[in-house]
């Protein structure tokens, strides 16, 4: 399902330093863009919107579609490449391809069998692929952690308890599988942010709250994290709800840098967003405002 725009809503990418300045880089109420990625030379965020790709220039904030054949229409789960020339995509009909980041042809890298495949990590060293298996594409059934050869094959699942996950991505240094996981509660829905190494062990809950916390991204440095919280009793990551970006320093993932609230959820902060010199990220709101008073400010 390819997400749209409110009457009188609209789409601001923004980007948020570690020294607790947001800025906003580019706004339209023409099309929902979703889940930045900032490429390794530093110059441009690559967003989703409207089931196709899209580059973000940082300096000029001038968008540009990237073309890509042979894929189908994309959600917001992609992931570059550790090389900076390639690009891994999930697509609506739930498979995982890569294709290169400048466009062109892309080639499907998950098999037929038998789940839909939300891609989240790729190892730093190109060669696995971290992602949510949805069996059958049941999404009254649990997500799974699944990881595979980035170029295809038999896919393993890694051990998390009975609780839906999502959001697997690899630490900096590939130690560990950063996620957020319904295994330590009872209750539908609270998503409370963990890790697990890559070989299934050291599973463990990063931060206990009573919030809703989703996409846990560690900066490029391993210092510092982002994630999203939703409001207690929120189930999965729906639209449109006021939620917090939170910024922590992984070493007390307890005590929030900086938070900032916002009208979003689904699409603000589903893909690591880091630039590569760990000072900042983006992310994405979706306010409903006066196009006539939208300007860029800081916060």
């Amino acid at each position: 399902m390819i997400r749209t725009l409110q009457t009188g809503q609209r789409c601001e990418v923004r980007i948020a330093s570690v020294s607790s300045r947001s800025e906003l880089l580019y706004s339209t109420g023409d099309i929902l863009l979703e889940a930045a990625n900032w490429t390794l030379d530093g110059q441009a965020l690559i967003l989703n919107g409207d089931g196709k790709l899209w580059k973000l220039d940082v300096d000029s904030a001038q968008l540009s579609e990237i073309p890509l054949t042979g894929i189908a229409d994309l959600n917001n789960d992609h992931v570059l490449a550790p090389d900076g020339e390639g690009i891994f995509l999930s697509a609506n009909d739930g498979h995982i391809y890569h294709a290169p980041l400048e466009g062109g042809a892309a080639t499907r890298v998950t098999k037929d069998d038998g789940y839909f495949h939300f891609l989240h990590g790729v190892s730093p060293d190109g060669a696995e692929l971290a992602y949510v298996g949805i069996e059958a594409g049941d999404f009254s059934r649990p997500g799974r952690l699944m990881v595979m050869a980035s170029d295809g094959g038999a896919a393993a699942r890694i051990d998390v308890g009975p609780g839906h996950c999502d959001g697997p991505e690899y630490s900096p240094d590939g130690a560990w599988l950063y996620l957020n996981t319904e295994s330590f509660s009872t209750a539908k829905g609270h998503a409370q942010l963990a890790r697990v190494r890559p070989d299934g062990s050291g599973f463990e809950q990063l931060l206990q709250s009573e919030s809703v916390d989703w996409f846990p991204h560690l900066s490029p440095d391993g210092r510092y994290a982002s994630y999203l919280r939703f409001p207690r009793g929120t189930v999965g990551h729906p639209a449109d709800l006021p939620v917090d970006v939170v910024l922590v320093s992984t070493a007390d993932w307890g005590a929030p840098l900086r938070t900032w609230p916002l009208s979003g959820g689904q699409g603000t902060l589903n893909v690591n967003s880091w630039s590569p010199d760990s000072a900042c990220f983006a992310f994405v709101a979706y306010p409903l405002t006066d196009p006539a008073k939208d300007q860029a400010r800081d916060a």
